[in-house]
């Protein structure tokens, strides 16, 4: 395939939640794609991402490098460096993040602790994928793609996952059921609240 006849880079924003601990062996940890959920609108359209999709990706173990806001002058994290590794899981592309112990990094990792920042963001190439119609809205389904990047941003387009900064022993002694974690249940008990 000619370079003009390659599919273009597309970028989706993730939604995530933010339980944050601050200590040596911090990560970002979080899915940085979700299977079988509908995106918000794009543009005229929605999109749906199949589990498939990340297979190539995974097996080909291609180079995906982890971003701040999609900037390459602020990089967390490469799956060939071993500071980024993916991990394919019934729910979805689990990024985990060891960032450099840099100012940029801790300045974010302290914003996702306030909940400041609050999404993560994938960036691909749709390399097959499926058109119908749910409700009226066009649906895209994404079966197969190539990951290029995940990124750490403010701004989802899938609302429905989470990434958190933490130790690992943090994390073990913080379990909290993950509906109570959900934005479906903070609104329901900050209305029951007011």
């Amino acid at each position: 395939m000619s370079a003009s006849n390659k599919p273009a880079w597309e970028t989706r924003f993730v939604g995530i939640e933010s339980r944050a601990e601050l200590s040596e062996d911090s990560r970002i940890r979080g899915y940085a794609i979700v299977f079988n959920v509908l995106s918000l609108d794009l543009g005229g359209f929605r999109e749906r991402i199949l589990p498939s999709a990340v297979d190539r990706t995974l097996r080909e173990g291609l180079d995906v490098r982890a971003y701040a806001d999609h900037d390459t002058a602020k990089i967390l994290g490469r799956t060939r460096a071993g500071t980024l590794r993916l991990q394919k899981d019934a729910h979805g592309l689990l990024a985990d993040i060891f960032p450099p112990s840099t100012t940029m990094a801790k300045d974010l990792m302290i914003s996702i602790q306030r909940g400041d920042v609050t999404g993560m963001s994938f960036r691909f190439r749709a390399l097959d994928d499926q058109w119908g119609t749910e409700d009226g809205m066009p649906i895209r389904e994404v079966s197969d793609m190539i990951v290029g990047e995940v990124s750490v941003v403010s701004e989802p387009a899938y609302p429905d996952t989470e990434v958190a900064v933490r130790s690992l022993r943090a994390y073990q002694q913080t379990q909290i059921p993950r509906f109570q974690r959900s934005p479906e249940f903070l609104r329901r008990y900050l209305k029951a609240k007011s």
